[in-house]
């Protein structure tokens, strides 16, 4: 089997060596094999050099990169990578050091155990070391967590995260739409709606930025997860 890590970065050029090094030595539980699949949001720094360089250095890596011609948003890159991805599963690492990707194992149990199509990693839940950084950050995800479980039937503790780990044939065929963050709540809303489909929820590290080291969601995010979450809670 085979993992499909796909990495969105837009001006990342500070990060993404290091986030690639450690994808690159990540070694998977058996029997997961893995590829890398970098979209570059159409960067104004060096992300796509760094990244280019990085991939000449490891010819025997399976690291592809997609490069977008005008600045999309994080959701269209995911869409990006989703579509070019060949493996049996599919999980997003984001450019920056927020999560670590060793903890990849950690999701990929409960699919090695046959309980679960698809898996999320909670910043808010087990005994995992996690960065104290924004009190009305944290107020925020857990209420558009709330809001998400309320029209969604879940129970998870964060909707938000990025680590999610899908069955690469049920993220292929779903419809996404949104371009920017909205891709968690509408994901979310939407995989909730398949019949049968086991969702399990485990406990992960957080390594937050703040915005002056490169953070870039914000308020408008927020006002526009809300949205979503109405929209695809209510409509599909």
């Amino acid at each position: 089997m085979n993992l499909s890590i796909i990495v969105p970065a837009y001006n990342e050029e500070k990060t993404i060596r290091s986030v690639l090094e450690k994808l690159k030595t990540l070694e998977l539980l058996p029997p997961f094999g893995k590829e890398i699949i970098v979209v570059n949001d159409c960067s104004s720094d060096d992300t796509e050099k760094v990244v280019r360089d990085f991939i000449a250095a490891n010819p025997d890596l399976s690291l592809k990169l997609h490069s977008h011609p005008v600045n999309k948003g994080k959701g269209a890159a995911l869409h990006t990578g989703i579509q070019e991805a060949s493996g049996d599963y599919v999980i997003v690492q984001d450019a920056d050091l927020e999560y670590d990707p060793a903890e990849f194992n950690i999701l990929l149990k409960p699919v090695l155990d046959g309980y679960a199509d698809v898996v999320y990693g909670s910043r808010f839940m087990g005994g995992n070391a996690h960065r104290i950084l924004f009190f009305w950050h944290t107020i925020g995800n857990k209420f558009l967590t709330f809001l998400s479980n309320m029209f969604s039937n879940l129970n998870l503790t964060d909707m938000e995260t990025c680590y999610k780990l899908f069955r690469a044939d049920i993220i292929k065929k779903i419809d996404l739409k949104e371009k920017r963050f909205g891709f968690e709540p509408e994901v979310t809303a939407k995989v909730a709606k398949i019949s049968g489909i086991r969702i399990y929820e485990v406990g992960i590290s957080y390594y937050g930025r703040t915005y002056e080291e490169g953070k870039k969601i914000n308020w408008k995010d927020g006002f526009r997860a809300i949205y979503c979450i109405l929209r695809y809670g209510l409509l599909g």
